[in-house]
């Protein structure tokens, strides 16, 4: 009995002198119980694949399951809105993409958040590749070429998006402004619809992405005039970025990692550890080619100045563009 009587009296002494037992450590480690991961976009989407092969890594590193779960519509709004009403206490987080966290924000009258006071950046995870591309007949063959040509064409050559405020459409802007050139915009219902169109001729360019556009080009259905991205892309390194024509001309997507605002430092700085050590595991770059996607990993204070840079970017181009979504 006096064995045991010590051992108790020697507990609560070193809880009274701020000592915490094992025991209490393990009930307060962070993360105790399943994550939820919301996608703002629908499921197989590019943003969908990187979450799946991001959160099976990271419930192998923290040890509780991660549960995607797809809350899209309205350009990605409704979900992030969703997370930024969450409790700030790691067990809700966002995995989103450029357009719906920097772009929608401007397109939308009300968005429902806000990217910057809403939300705590954890990382980036990934980046993506958008390819300027053509009618394989299309007389360009460059990004000069093409400048040259709709200098002497004003207002005549078309390019197809997925639509008004899309990143497709946005980057046809960008384009127009930093050139100098007109060009006249085609809106369609979907990605795939406008690329569509442009392999069978009906629309002469289109800003694509890597995953939506990439196999038309191996099968010599599409030309690549350029990478819409700020440099190559390692995963192509033999098409030219757009910007060694057009100096400045650039916009890398990124598929990044929230938590609510309020999340304490400690549990941002677990997920950032374990985020890392997710994209750098066996095999993943290899899955992120598939969808035309590289790893690209940010500290929570690199993401935040991203961020930061690409919100008055984006307004501008948005205003620009004229696109509104109510």
């Amino acid at each position: 009995m006096r064995m045991t009587f010590s051992l108790a009296v020697a507990v609560l002494a070193a809880g009274a002198y701020g000592v915490t037992s094992s025991v209490a450590v393990a009930a307060d480690k962070y993360p105790s119980k399943p994550i939820k991961l919301i996608v703002p976009q629908g499921a197989g989407g590019a943003n969908d694949a990187i979450a799946r092969i991001f959160g099976i890594e990271l419930q192998q590193g923290i040890g509780q399951p991660v549960v995607v779960e797809n809350r899209a519509g309205a350009g990605g709004t409704i979900g992030t809105t969703a997370v930024a009403k969450a409790p700030p206490d790691g067990y809700t987080l966002l995995l989103t993409v450029t357009s719906a966290h920097v772009v929608a924000p401007f397109l939308y009258k009300n968005a429902g958040f806000d990217p910057v006071k809403d939300f705590v950046p954890i990382t980036t995870l990934a980046t993506a590749g958008y390819l300027l591309v053509a009618a394989t007949d299309f007389p360009a063959n460059s990004v000069k070429e093409l400048i040259d040509l709709a200098k002497t064409r004003p207002a005549q050559i078309s390019f197809a998006s997925a639509g008004n405020g899309t990143l497709n459409h946005l980057l046809g802007v960008l384009l127009e402004k930093q050139a100098g050139i007109q060009l006249v915009h085609v809106p369609y219902k979907s990605s795939a619809a406008s690329v569509t169109d442009v392999i069978g001729g009906r629309v002469p360019l289109s800003f694509q992405s890597v995953a939506s556009s990439i196999a038309f080009v191996k099968a010599g259905k599409l030309k690549v005039l350029g990478v819409a991205n700020e440099k190559r892309m390692a995963l192509f390194p033999d098409f030219p970025a757009i910007s060694e024509t057009l100096p400045g001309f650039g916009a890398t997507p990124w598929y990044g990692l929230f938590a609510p605002a309020g999340t304490s430092k400690e549990i941002i700085d677990e997920l950032h550890k374990q985020a890392i050590k997710a994209m750098a595991s066996k095999g993943v770059a290899e899955k992120l080619a598939i969808d035309g996607a590289e790893v690209m990993t940010q500290s929570p204070a690199q993401f935040t100045a991203l961020i930061q840079s690409e919100l008055p970017k984006w307004e501008r181009v948005v205003k620009s563009s004229g696109a509104t979504v109510d």
